[in-house]
């Protein structure tokens, strides 16, 4: 099994196998992107959406049920509508994304327009580490590297499978953020909070119930992390949401973050679940389309309910 490589691990002379080549094309063909004038890469991204929208049917079908069950208010032509504004946004996030890896964030400093940054540094003035509570919007590692502009923090990660990739996302990340934590490294993500520390994590996904408990998102049950909770008691951290969103002109940003919740964590897992859903729908209305509706929020379901998807071609 190929190990992967730390943050601050070299790069191994086994990547110039072949088998990684297609990988290097990868990270060879983002650092170009990134560097092509932002009407192009707009341009492009949109074009790459389309071709999303066109060629990757389980994607879209996905996406489809997931507006289905959280917007049933809506007609079919208005849901199909937002998918394939969806897979645009999707697609101009790739570039954003690259941007956020090799860009200055100088070249963000004037076009974000942030509110609710007193919340994180009064927070952070207690002395009790920060988590800072993000999603799975389409401007993915923009959304850290624009808050990095604002105070420090660390991030909490989920290593790739492909060790050239993952090298890749390590190292640009590097001059972001302070430090990056493991997902399953517990000990390390302790120490940053009682180190006083700053600390974005995304728990808007299904991991299972192993790790989480049934919460209304949308109105709809899907496995919700109880993580959270648990990352707050380690030192009665406040616990902070923050939303961003590319605004309307296509060339500036929005970044909100909300005042810490009161109260949280309560000791019941399913209610503090609940109002992290909640939080979480009320912000991602504020921009639908540019949340990453794409993946399978709902796949968990309790003993006897079949997930709302079809089977991947491999399951069938």
């Amino acid at each position: 099994m190929t190990k992967l490589v730390r943050a601050d691990d070299g790069l191994e002379w086994r990547w110039l196998h072949p088998r990684y080549w297609p990988a290097w094309l990868a990270c060879l063909f983002i650092f170009l992107l990134a560097w092509l004038p932002w009407p192009v890469q707009r341009r492009l991204g949109a074009a790459l959406g389309w071709l999303a929208y066109r060629l990757i049917p389980q994607r879209v079908d996905d996406t489809r049920v997931n507006l289905r069950l959280c917007f049933p208010q809506l007609g079919e032509d208005e849901r199909e509508a937002m998918v394939r504004d969806i897979f645009r946004q999707g697609g101009i996030g790739i570039f954003e994304t690259a941007n956020a890896w090799f860009v200055p964030m100088s070249w963000y400093r004037d076009r974000i327009r942030a509110s609710g940054v007193e919340h994180v540094l009064e927070a952070s003035r207690q002395g009790r580490g920060v988590i800072i509570l993000g999603a799975h919007y389409s401007g993915l590692d923009l959304n850290g590297a624009a808050a990095s502009l604002y105070f420090p923090l660390r991030v909490i990660y989920r290593p790739q499978n492909n060790p050239v990739l993952d090298w890749l996302i390590r190292t640009r990340r590097r001059r972001t953020y302070t430090g990056q934590i493991d997902h399953a490294d517990m000990r390390s993500l302790f120490k940053a909070l009682k180190g006083g520390e700053t600390v974005w994590t995304s728990v808007d996904q299904d991991f299972g119930l192993k790790q989480g408990v049934m919460a209304p998102f949308f109105g709809y049950p899907a496995a919700t992390l109880t993580a959270t909770s648990r990352m707050a008691r380690i030192n009665n951290s406040p616990v902070v949401f923050v939303h961003f969103f590319r605004n309307p002109d296509e060339r500036t940003y929005t970044m909100l973050f909300t005042p810490p919740l009161a109260d949280y964590p309560s000791g019941d897992d399913v209610l503090d679940a609940t109002r992290m859903n909640q939080e979480l729908a009320r912000l991602i209305l504020r921009a639908p389309t540019q949340y990453m509706w794409f993946h399978r929020r709902f796949k968990s379901r309790p003993a006897g309910e079949a997930p709302p998807y079809r089977k991947k071609r491999k399951q069938r």
